[in-house]
């Protein structure tokens, strides 16, 4: 209500602000442009201003808005705006001078309102809530303008008064109204310095960071020092008034959110409507601990219960998204590394400011998973104890039915959170003691001290080359592998016609989906490695690999991995190449293809460049990883004449197939059918009569593509020298470049000790 002025000129209303803020953004678009983002993230963050403002007019009929809230609207319109530019920022560069100059006025206009209102008597209960409103939504998109160029982190400005009104939703202490302060309205506005400074480009990115560290510090005192004053005074805060429309509806949801979270599944195949429908003896006992168990244990009982609850939704949401990327679930003790691996991906496949995206929606989900249950779990509890009789009741029947069906051995009894709370502490256990085991047998390696003279393939150039997530699927049983057998096929008369041929067979890969450099340490090394714990600790012993058996023997070593980008140490401490190339030291200038950061063609033209066509003493053995075929194929390179290659640069001139990003099939397929026809063509127009090539799959595709679990990849040998394939005459493998279904099918360990006992003496 309005306090003083007897007859206050009232402010535009809620519609009049809805026409401003549109005419504004019309502005934009004509001056500095505005793209599809911005408009919908403007029109949108516009009505919603509008639609809460004409709310609380109603609800509050006494309610006027005066000279100050028209100022206050005019900051409004202004965020409006910096929230459309601020989501434009993410698909085109957006005017510096005219971002930061909305923001100055509207920052600048804070300390006018309040003085408005004082002068003119017009202070009010809703005046402050809008005015607390507009600062935090100005805030939010300021943090979102600067975090791709800071760091995801900085959203957590943004993000603050928002989790503050959210806590307050289970806990009616923290809604409790605070006492007048004036630093906290210095804090919010060294906020808003703070992230247009940054925004405005004017300081250095170190200095920036530094500048949003202190201010975060000062936001986090400022908040804390208040959550700490409701928790001093929670006794005096009244009960929570409960809305009898809502009440139901909350109930219902908060026993729909429990239940789902416990009989969830944990593999995606199983995610049906038949999985839900089962008794869980976990929410059972939860809803009779609520009636037994005395009012002050039964307060901590729920909350307990709902985090570990929440907590086993997020190992559920992690196996999913394993066992679709991995076909495996989620390995809690080696597998936490694998996330900055995917941010790392992400980052490189579709740019920075996606990743930074990414993080911040990861963080959203795990909050979610963690928070959700907890609250359902309490409010259940609550409505058990308010009602024991009939809860008494209900869990009874409910336990007769779960024992019957146990009994009967029906599917309906389940205990499946239990069950996974148990099943991951033993996994724990049980990769801690693989730790262990799998640390002994790299002790004991028969080949470590054997020095072999590589006698079957003295004098070749040996070629160990990895198409990245080339699997028996592309060959095998899909509605795509006709083309790749097509490539196959005129690859084994392509280099038949050149004098080569080839013999195929088939591995069972130690990893699925990703993970290729366990894959690549599997063969080399002839251990199964399919975590990252196991790969740091092979990589800190001295067992032998293919790389440097042929080291030892006096071959060069060579490894050509395009898409790295930073030191790698094991390639020198562990396999012990001589020469490493990757994506810094090839010369190349064109485009990047999502992950892959150049054409598979650039890649081989560089390392005969580089290596090949250099004068050596010695023959040379080398893993070249080809990346075109990486996920997520939505840019796959043109096949071009190798004259035409040069530094790369022709790439950025060339179409793109971006047929991947509507159907990840013939993406997958484009790509492999291209990784395979640069290969084959290089060795057509490259290879010699010491040219002796090993390629082979990493892994099967994720289950985006394959739909189904499966480790097999092609492996192929092809050599030009005939002493060579003979050497393997007795491996039974299918002549040419494609394995039948007959062929065999060795796990990917036995391929070193095999390869060295038929070339190595």
């Amino acid at each position: 209500m309005l306090e003083g002025a007897a007859t206050p000129r009232t402010a535009p209303g809620p519609l009049t602000a809805l026409g401003a803020q549109l005419l504004l953004l019309a502005a934009l678009a004509e001056t500095v442009g505005l793209g599809g983002a911005g408009w919908v993230v403007g029109v949108v963050s516009a009505v919603t201003l509008a639609v809460a403002l004409a709310r609380a007019l109603r609800r509050d009929p006494g309610a006027r808005l005066g000279p100050a809230d028209a100022v206050t609207l005019t900051r409004a319109t202004l965020a409006v705006g910096v929230a459309a530019l601020a989501a434009d920022s993410f698909a085109r560069d957006v005017p510096v001078t005219t971002f930061a100059t909305l923001a100055s006025v509207a920052l600048a206009l804070d300390f006018v309102d309040g003085q408005v209102a004082r002068r003119t008597g017009t202070a009010s209960a809703l005046g402050a809530r809008l005015d607390g409103e507009v600062d935090a939504f100005l805030m939010l998109a300021l943090s979102v303008e600067v975090a791709p160029t800071v760091g995801a982190w900085v959203l957590a400005i943004g993000a603050a008064r928002y989790a503050f009104f959210a806590a307050g939703r289970p806990f009616a202490w923290m809604r409790a109204e605070l006492p007048r302060r004036d630093w906290r309205k210095v804090v919010t506005a060294a906020q808003g310095l703070a992230l247009t400074t940054v925004a405005a480009e004017i300081l250095p990115l170190a200095a920036a960071r530094v500048v949003l560290a202190v201010a975060l510090a000062l936001l986090a005192e400022s908040f804390g020092r208040d959550v700490w004053w409701l928790w001093r005074h929670r006794s005096a805060t009244p009960p929570r008034e409960r809305h009898p429309r809502l009440a139901l509806p909350l109930t219902v949801l908060a026993f729909v959110v429990v239940w789902a979270a416990l009989v969830a599944p944990t593999e995606p195949w199983q995610l049906t409507p038949g999985a839900f429908v089962r008794l869980p003896l976990e929410g059972i006992v939860v809803v009779a601990l609520a009636v037994v168990l005395p009012d002050r244990v039964r307060r901590v009982v729920p909350c307990l219960f709902g985090l570990a609850l929440g907590v086993l939704v997020l190992v559920k949401v992690l196996d999913i998204g394993f066992f679709i990327a991995f076909d495996r679930p989620f390995n809690p003790v080696d597998d936490w590394s694998l996330l900055s691996f995917g941010v790392e991906t992400t980052r490189d496949t579709f740019g920075r400011t996606v990743a930074d995206l990414t993080v911040v929606v990861a963080v959203l989900i795990v909050a979610v998973a963690l928070v959700l249950p907890t609250l359902a779990t309490v409010r259940l509890a609550r409505v058990a104890a308010d009602h024991r009789r009939h809860a008494l009741q209900a869990a009874g029947a409910l336990a007769a039915v779960w024992v019957a069906s146990f009994a009967a051995g029906a599917r309906m009894a389940s205990a499946s959170a239990a069950d996974l709370a148990v099943h991951e502490v033993h996994a724990v256990q049980s990769d801690l003691r693989d730790q262990t085991r799998f640390s002994a047998e790299l002790r004991h390696d028969r080949e470590a001290a054997a020095e072999l003279p590589m006698a079957g393939l003295r004098g070749k150039n040996v070629l160990l080359v990895f198409v990245e997530s080339y699997g028996r699927l592309a060959v095998q049983d899909s509605s795509f592998s006709p083309a790749v057998d097509a490539v196959l096929d005129a690859g084994t008369q392509q280099l038949a016609a050149a004098g080569f041929s080839a013999r195929s067979g088939w591995l069972t890969s130690s990893t699925f989906g990703g993970g290729s450099w366990w894959a690549h340490a599997t063969l080399q090394s002839g251990t199964f490695v399919n975590t990252q714990g196991r790969y740091d600790e092979l990589v800190k012993s001295d067992r032998l690999t293919l790389a440097s058996a042929f080291g030892r023997a006096g071959w060069t070593t060579v490894a050509l991995d395009p898409s790295n980008n930073r030191n790698w140490p094991e390639g020198k401490s562990f396999y012990h190449y001589d020469r490493v190339y990757d994506r810094r030291n090839v010369g190349y200038r064109g485009q990047t293809f999502g992950f892959s950061s150049m054409p598979d063609q650039y890649t081989l033209l560089a390392f005969q460049r580089l290596v090949l066509a250099k004068a050596h003493t010695r023959p040379v053995f080398a893993e070249i990883d080809t990346t075109s075929s990486h996920t997520p194929w939505t840019r796959v390179p043109p096949f071009i004449p190798w004259n035409d290659v040069g530094d790369g640069s022709i790439f950025k001139r060339l179409p793109v197939d971006r047929s991947g990003l509507t159907d990840t099939q013939h993406g997958y397929s484009t790509s492999i059918v291209y990784a395979l026809r640069s290969l084959f063509s290089w060795v057509q127009h490259y290879g010699n009569r010491n040219t002796v090539l090993i390629v082979l799959g990493d892994h099967q595709p994720s289950r985006v593509v394959s739909g189904r679990p499966g480790h097999d990849v092609p492996i192929s040998i092809v050599a030009h020298d005939p002493a060579v394939l003979d050497r393997i005459a007795g491996w039974g493998w299918d002549e040419g470049l494609q394995p039948g279904s007959t062929a065999p099918v060795w796990p990917m360990t036995a391929f070193r000790n095999r390869f060295l006992d038929a070339f190595g003496s």
